[in-house]
Protein backbone atom coordinates (compact mmCIF):
# COMPACT_ATOMS: atom_id res chain seq x y z
CA UNK A 1 0.00 0.00 0.00
CA UNK A 2 1.52 3.34 -1.03
CA UNK A 3 1.65 6.52 1.30
CA UNK A 4 -1.81 8.35 0.03
CA UNK A 5 -3.52 4.89 0.35
CA UNK A 6 -2.48 4.44 3.95
CA UNK A 7 -2.93 8.14 4.52
CA UNK A 8 -6.54 7.70 3.31
CA UNK A 9 -7.35 3.84 4.90
CA UNK A 10 -6.07 5.86 8.39
CA UNK A 11 -8.08 9.35 7.65
CA UNK A 12 -11.16 7.31 6.85
CA UNK A 13 -10.35 5.38 10.61
CA UNK A 14 -10.14 8.66 12.34
CA UNK A 15 -12.98 9.81 10.58
CA UNK A 16 -15.14 7.07 11.59
CA UNK A 17 -14.26 6.74 14.83
CA UNK A 18 -15.04 10.88 15.63
CA UNK A 19 -18.26 10.13 13.87
CA UNK A 20 -19.03 7.17 16.18
CA UNK A 21 -18.39 9.30 19.14
CA UNK A 22 -19.87 12.49 17.69
CA UNK A 23 -23.18 10.37 16.82
CA UNK A 24 -23.50 9.00 20.24
CA UNK A 25 -22.71 12.15 21.63
CA UNK A 26 -20.66 10.96 24.50
CA UNK A 27 -16.46 10.46 25.11
CA UNK A 28 -14.88 7.62 26.67
CA UNK A 29 -15.52 7.34 30.21
CA UNK A 30 -13.13 8.63 33.00
CA UNK A 31 -11.88 5.93 35.20
CA UNK A 32 -14.01 7.06 38.30
CA UNK A 33 -17.10 6.41 35.99
CA UNK A 34 -16.28 3.43 34.85
CA UNK A 35 -15.75 2.07 38.40
CA UNK A 36 -18.89 3.86 39.84
CA UNK A 37 -21.13 2.03 36.94
CA UNK A 38 -19.44 -1.52 37.16
CA UNK A 39 -19.64 -1.02 41.33
CA UNK A 40 -23.47 -0.38 40.72
CA UNK A 41 -24.17 -2.80 37.70
CA UNK A 42 -22.54 -5.81 39.50
CA UNK A 43 -24.16 -5.36 43.19
CA UNK A 44 -27.44 -4.65 41.33
CA UNK A 45 -26.99 -7.88 39.83
CA UNK A 46 -26.51 -10.19 43.03
CA UNK A 47 -28.98 -7.90 45.05
CA UNK A 48 -31.52 -8.77 42.20
CA UNK A 49 -30.58 -11.74 42.99
CA UNK A 50 -30.54 -12.15 47.09
CA UNK A 51 -34.06 -10.53 46.63
CA UNK A 52 -35.09 -13.20 43.89
CA UNK A 53 -33.96 -16.80 45.47
CA UNK A 54 -36.05 -18.74 47.19
CA UNK A 55 -35.59 -18.53 50.70
CA UNK A 56 -36.41 -21.83 51.27
CA UNK A 57 -32.94 -22.28 49.28
CA UNK A 58 -30.71 -19.91 50.76
CA UNK A 59 -28.92 -22.64 52.76
CA UNK A 60 -28.64 -24.60 49.51
CA UNK A 61 -24.69 -25.44 48.77
CA UNK A 62 -23.51 -27.26 45.95
CA UNK A 63 -21.56 -29.38 47.62
CA UNK A 64 -20.83 -29.60 51.62
CA UNK A 65 -17.60 -27.81 51.81
CA UNK A 66 -18.96 -24.52 49.92
CA UNK A 67 -20.64 -21.82 51.35
CA UNK A 68 -24.61 -22.01 50.71
CA UNK A 69 -26.18 -19.62 48.58
CA UNK A 70 -27.09 -17.17 51.79
CA UNK A 71 -23.51 -17.34 53.32
CA UNK A 72 -21.98 -16.13 49.59
CA UNK A 73 -24.61 -12.83 49.51
CA UNK A 74 -22.89 -12.47 53.35
CA UNK A 75 -19.36 -12.89 51.95
CA UNK A 76 -19.96 -10.36 49.48
CA UNK A 77 -20.95 -7.85 50.92
CA UNK A 78 -18.11 -8.34 53.70
CA UNK A 79 -16.11 -7.31 50.34
CA UNK A 80 -19.06 -4.01 50.38
CA UNK A 81 -18.05 -3.09 54.00
CA UNK A 82 -14.25 -3.59 53.59
CA UNK A 83 -14.42 -0.98 50.66
CA UNK A 84 -16.73 1.81 52.53
CA UNK A 85 -14.47 1.75 55.08
CA UNK A 86 -11.06 1.67 52.75
CA UNK A 87 -12.48 4.32 50.66
CA UNK A 88 -13.22 6.45 53.81
CA UNK A 89 -9.67 6.33 54.57
CA UNK A 90 -10.54 4.32 58.15
CA UNK A 91 -8.25 1.38 59.68
CA UNK A 92 -10.09 -1.78 57.43
CA UNK A 93 -9.21 -5.11 57.39
CA UNK A 94 -11.44 -7.55 54.74
CA UNK A 95 -12.88 -8.86 58.06
CA UNK A 96 -15.49 -11.98 57.14
CA UNK A 97 -18.78 -11.20 58.82
CA UNK A 98 -20.66 -14.49 60.20
CA UNK A 99 -23.86 -15.45 58.20
CA UNK A 100 -25.03 -17.01 61.48
CA UNK A 101 -25.87 -13.05 62.10
CA UNK A 102 -28.28 -13.03 59.15
CA UNK A 103 -30.37 -15.75 59.76
CA UNK A 104 -32.93 -15.06 57.47
CA UNK A 105 -33.17 -14.05 54.03
CA UNK A 106 -35.12 -10.65 54.86
CA UNK A 107 -31.66 -10.05 57.37
CA UNK A 108 -29.54 -10.67 54.38
CA UNK A 109 -31.39 -8.55 51.81
CA UNK A 110 -31.42 -6.08 54.27
CA UNK A 111 -27.52 -5.66 55.11
CA UNK A 112 -26.20 -6.30 51.62
CA UNK A 113 -28.85 -3.01 50.44
CA UNK A 114 -26.93 -1.48 53.39
CA UNK A 115 -23.85 -2.30 52.71
CA UNK A 116 -24.25 -1.38 48.95
CA UNK A 117 -25.80 1.94 49.82
CA UNK A 118 -22.59 2.75 52.47
CA UNK A 119 -20.07 1.77 49.89
CA UNK A 120 -21.98 3.31 46.89
CA UNK A 121 -22.20 7.17 49.16
CA UNK A 122 -18.60 6.84 50.22
CA UNK A 123 -17.61 5.86 46.65
CA UNK A 124 -19.46 8.63 45.00
CA UNK A 125 -17.55 10.88 47.62
CA UNK A 126 -14.27 10.05 46.57
CA UNK A 127 -12.72 13.13 44.31
CA UNK A 128 -12.20 12.11 40.83
CA UNK A 129 -9.03 12.76 41.07
CA UNK A 130 -8.38 9.74 42.87
CA UNK A 131 -8.55 6.99 40.41
CA UNK A 132 -6.17 8.57 38.80
CA UNK A 133 -3.38 7.78 41.41
CA UNK A 134 -5.38 4.10 42.86
CA UNK A 135 -8.13 1.96 41.87
CA UNK A 136 -8.08 0.60 45.19
CA UNK A 137 -9.94 -0.86 47.15
CA UNK A 138 -13.13 -0.61 44.85
CA UNK A 139 -11.40 -2.80 41.41
CA UNK A 140 -10.84 -5.85 43.74
CA UNK A 141 -13.99 -5.65 45.91
CA UNK A 142 -15.87 -5.73 42.08
CA UNK A 143 -13.47 -8.20 40.98
CA UNK A 144 -14.15 -10.32 44.27
CA UNK A 145 -18.15 -9.44 44.01
CA UNK A 146 -17.97 -10.68 40.00
CA UNK A 147 -16.57 -14.12 41.08
CA UNK A 148 -19.09 -15.13 43.42
CA UNK A 149 -22.09 -14.08 41.26
CA UNK A 150 -20.74 -16.30 38.99
CA UNK A 151 -20.99 -18.94 41.71
CA UNK A 152 -24.52 -17.79 42.47
CA UNK A 153 -25.21 -18.16 38.62
CA UNK A 154 -24.65 -21.71 38.75
CA UNK A 155 -26.52 -22.26 42.65
CA UNK A 156 -29.40 -20.85 40.21
CA UNK A 157 -28.76 -23.33 37.44
CA UNK A 158 -28.24 -26.26 39.71
CA UNK A 159 -31.75 -25.29 41.21
CA UNK A 160 -33.89 -25.02 37.92
CA UNK A 161 -33.82 -21.77 38.25
CA UNK A 162 -32.71 -18.66 35.89
CA UNK A 163 -31.00 -15.66 36.89
CA UNK A 164 -32.82 -12.78 37.01
CA UNK A 165 -29.97 -11.31 34.63
CA UNK A 166 -30.05 -13.93 32.11
CA UNK A 167 -34.26 -13.66 31.67
CA UNK A 168 -35.77 -12.41 28.71
CA UNK A 169 -36.60 -8.80 28.47
CA UNK A 170 -40.32 -8.07 29.31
Amino acid sequence: MNRTACFFALLTLVLAGTSALSQTGSKPATPAESIRKQFASINQRILDMAKDFPEDKYNYKATPEVRSFGEVIVHIFSGNVYAAKAGRGEKASWDELDPKNYATKAATVQALEKSINDATATLKAEPNTRFAATLAPWLSVMEHSAEHYGQLVVYYRLNGLVPPASRPSK
